[in-house]
């Protein structure tokens, strides 16, 4: 047993499995942020637009730029591992931009032209506007 202890301690030592542990268990974290939260959304506002995903994607923007303003400016010291669970693994399941296009071929296929457009552009414009907002208030830690 003490083997098998020393070489998974000694396998640890190495980005080559630290680094998809960390992606793999941030991962979990954001692919189960995003289900449940899609589902009390899609509860409290009905079917009718995506309001889930909109949701996500917005707010993911938002934590994207706040934690790479943290990064980029050294507000924060952390380490490959942190960096790639919150960014890669949690924002990376988190986000939606790929449901964001099926949520958008779905609101065409229902010839729900005017939901698709305010859909696809506020996404766009709004996650843009999340993520510099999220530099900006995040570069305030500087400060």
């Amino acid at each position: 047993m003490k083997h098998w202890l020393d070489l998974l301690s000694a396998s640890l030592q190495s980005p080559v499995l630290r680094n998809p542990l960390a992606i793999s268990f941030g991962a979990i974290g954001g692919a189960l942020s995003r289900y449940y939260l899609g589902i009390w959304l899609t509860q409290l506002f009905g079917f009718g637009f995506p309001y889930g995903t909109f949701f996500i994607n917005i707010t993911g923007s938002f934590v994207m730029g706040f934690l790479v303003s943290l990064i980029t400016t050294q507000v924060v010291q952390w380490s490959p591992e942190v960096i790639l669970l919150l960014l890669v693994g949690f924002l990376g399941s988190y986000t939606t931009f790929s449901s964001y296009e099926l949520d958008s071929i779905q609101l065409f296929q229902q010839e729900q032209f005017l939901r698709l457009l305010l859909y696809w552009l506020g996404s766009a414009s709004l996650g843009l506007i999340a993520v510099y907002g999220g530099m900006e208030i995040g570069q305030k830690f500087m400060d």
